[in-house]
């Protein structure tokens, strides 16, 4: 409302659980698919109203590589991510015509807050660094990169893409 006009929705909102299927309630799946899917598309909505009006705009998920990669016991944020890179496809194939572009980062393995556990876990974290080309974990400003590209007049002509930053570790699977 300040300045008018919305250009650029970012969805980087999402929450894990980590658990055998037989644990999982039904509560805790539709949570997760809520955060992380359904969310993601009231956002959209809402933004393309804005942008609609005005012409023009950008709507940058923030799916994983686990949308292509799936893991066990994180059942729910695997069918989230996948359905957003989906819904993206979707969004820019309706929106994309009326100067909306709609795309999606694919981040592999970061340390975030949400992942500490994993970072901290000696095996997991080893595992990371063997089966990623880079050696390593990403770096949280390592995705602003993506976003600001995907943002920005240089990927003016970039629709219903799911950019992977990921290490190298999809192209390795």
């Amino acid at each position: 409302e300040v300045h008018g006009r919305l250009d650029i929705l970012v969805n980087n909102a999402g929450i894990q659980l980590r658990k055998p299927l037989l644990e999982w309630s039904d509560a805790e799946f539709e949570k997760i698919l809520s955060a992380n899917l359904v969310a993601c598309f009231r956002l959209a909505r809402e933004a393309a109203r804005l942008m609609l009006a005005q012409g023009a705009g950008r709507i940058i998920n923030m799916g994983s590589v686990t949308g292509f990669l799936a893991r066990g016991s994180i059942h729910a944020y695997v069918a989230a991510k996948t359905g957003l890179h989906g819904l993206t496809r979707s969004l820019a194939a309706e929106l994309g015509p009326r100067g909306i572009l709609v795309n999606a980062i694919a981040p592999g393995f970061f340390a975030t807050d949400m992942n500490e556990a994993l970072v901290a876990d000696r095996e997991f974290s080893g595992w990371v660094e063997r089966r990623t080309p880079l050696g390593r974990w990403g770096a949280s400003h390592e995705l602003g990169g993506a976003a600001v590209f995907l943002a920005s007049d240089a990927a003016s002509y970039v629709n219903g893409h799911i950019l992977v930053v990921d290490g190298g570790l999809a192209a390795t699977m």
